[in-house]
Formats: C-alpha cells, structure tokens, sequence
C-alpha cells in the first residue's frame, strides 16, 4: 500500500442522470503551474442510459506545441469520490494512476481510509487503458463494465473572459450571444471512466469531487 497525500481537490454535486461541470484554470495557488492542477471535472449520463461518465481534466491552458510534451504525473494518484449517502464523506473511490505510457485504475472501491490520506486499493478491480499520445485517435479500453480513456483532448470549457471582465469591471452587464471562447484551441490532458451507474448504487443522488494526490 503507498500513501498518499491530497494536494488539490474540486467538488460538485451532480444527478446521475445530469451533467455538471466545475471550473478551475491554473487559479489555485498551492498547485498552479504543476502537473496536479484540476482544469474541470464533469459527469454526465452515457450514451447507454443506464451509464454515467466521470471526466477530469488536468493541466489546463497547453498550446498545440506544449501539449506534445505534457505527460502525466506518475507521482500522483488521481482519485475519483463518490458520497452515497450525503453525509459529504466518500464511500466508493475509483482511483487512476500513470505508468510507462499506461493508466491503470482501481475500484470503483470502498476507501481504506477518508478524508486527506489515500492508499492504491491494490485488492480492488484493476483496469487499464493505454495513455493517447497527442494528435492520435482515442485509445479506449473496456474491463468489468467499465470504458477508459486518458490522454490530451481538446479544452471543452466555454468561458469568455474578456466579456467577463467588463462585465466584473462595471464596463458591461451581460454576456455577449454568441460570445468569444478564451480557450479555444488549448488542451488539457483527460481522464475518463464510464462505469453502469449500478456500481454507484443505481438512482438518486451523489456527491462527486475529484483530488490528485501527490506521494509522500
């Protein structure tokens, strides 16, 4: 088992049946410029009603030319909470970490410990998917029921900054329609999981924050 501690998180309380979105850019000042910095996470219903995909974006902002040599940690886990029951405390953990060109991931699984300590669930289901190298066709993987993909994608958020700031600066007061996309043509390195939402107990309401958690 290594032990890991969390360094950076985003939570958002989503339907299973509804996709939600947390943003994030290179903002937070305990992670920006580093390789754990959570850009977004999203989860949404699958084209397979009875699935629910689970997205994190990391590394937010690379150019074309940047993204080629963006990689991800393989010093740190990424681990995906879920909370069943409202109590705002995990109790399933799917977790994903880089090795040698692969992502491996474990569970969905009970944690062996909450809150700010993480350990690889070494004994949980083990899944892995080849990591996409830039500029190549999704590398997709199946286990279990499950469907896995990580590797860089194209930056889904819509965010006009400009317009933002004028608004923020008293210059404007609404966004403009259509407006200017800020991070058009950035990318970000993805990792994404589509799992039966039976796993997660099936219906109602769940509780979905992602951390990336650096070794000790």
């Amino acid at each position: 088992m290594k032990n890991l501690k969390i360094k950076y998180g985003l939570f958002c309380l989503g339907l299973l049946a509804i996709g939600l979105i947390a943003a994030d850019h290179i903002d937070a000042p305990a992670v920006q410029g580093q390789t754990t910095d959570i850009t977004d996470i999203y989860a949404f219903q699958g084209e397979n009603t009875d699935n629910i995909v689970f997205v994190a974006n990391l590394q937010g902002l690379l150019s074309p030319g940047a993204t080629a040599g963006a990689s991800f940690d393989e010093n740190t886990l990424l681990e995906f909470n879920f909370d069943l029951d409202g109590d705002a405390v995990e109790d399933q953990v799917l977790q994903a970490i880089p090795r040698n060109g692969t992502m491996y991931f474990f569970g969905p699984t009970a944690p062996a410990s909450t809150g700010l300590n993480s350990s690889v669930a070494v004994d949980a289901t083990e899944s892995s998917v080849m990591i996409t190298p830039y500029g190549e066709s999704a590398i997709t993987a199946t286990n279990a029921g499950m469907q896995f993909f990580a590797g860089p994608r194209d930056d889904p958020f819509f965010m006009d900054f400009a317009q933002y700031t004028a608004i923020i600066n008293g210059d404007a007061t609404e966004f403009n329609n259509p407006g200017s996309d800020t991070f058009a043509g950035s990318n970000v390195l993805s990792v994404v999981v589509e799992m039966p939402k039976s796993m997660l107990g099936g219906s109602g309401t769940i509780n979905f924050w992602v951390t990336a958690n650096s070794k000790q």
